[in-house]
């Protein structure tokens, strides 16, 4: 029966990524933090434009799972210039030119999670997802055995990446 209090979907396996999600402030925010450091490949940085770059996420729903921010430390869309807008729909067009060659996923989910209630792990920090979706990707594994088949590492991930950017 719909509509019930019981009707939940559980996610066990994203209780890492809240808790880390929780953590976020102005001061210390995963979007400026890893581009300033300079090691892309550790930071999971596949690329880096003039005003955005993409990233890996450290908690993907799928293989793949990119993000593209701005570099500038903004919480909310409409608050970025038309150009760094521009940047990170392009950079979004090519993450997934790049990722039908690289994994030949089914479809897409792609858009931003603005403020807490809406989801956004990091707030403060604007950042559009790019999830690469197939047929069956979701399965029985998270719900009867608190776990997440993921095929591959995230440097495996980041090495099939990297360098294709143009």
């Amino acid at each position: 029966m719909r509509g019930v209090a019981n009707d939940r979907i559980w996610a066990p396996w994203r209780l890492d990524y809240v808790k880390d999600a929780s953590k976020d402030s102005a001061d210390e925010c995963i979007f400026c933090v890893k581009p300033a450091e300079g090691d892309d490949q550790a930071n999971l940085i596949v690329h880096r434009g003039s005003r955005c770059f993409v990233i890996l996420n450290k908690y993907p729903y799928t293989n793949g799972h990119l993000m593209v921010a701005p570099y500038e430390h903004v919480g909310t869309l409409p608050r970025l210039d038309r150009e760094t807008v521009a940047e990170m729909m392009l950079l979004a067009q090519e993450s997934m030119t790049i990722l039908e060659h690289t994994y030949s996923p089914h479809g897409y989910n792609v858009g931003f999670n603005q403020g807490r209630v809406a989801g956004a792990g990091v707030e403060h920090h604007i950042h559009m997802h790019v999830v690469p979706r197939w047929g069956g990707d979701t399965n029985f594994m998270p719900v009867l055995a608190d776990t997440r088949v993921m095929p591959q590492t995230l440097e495996q991930s980041y090495d099939a990446l990297a360098g294709s950017f143009g």
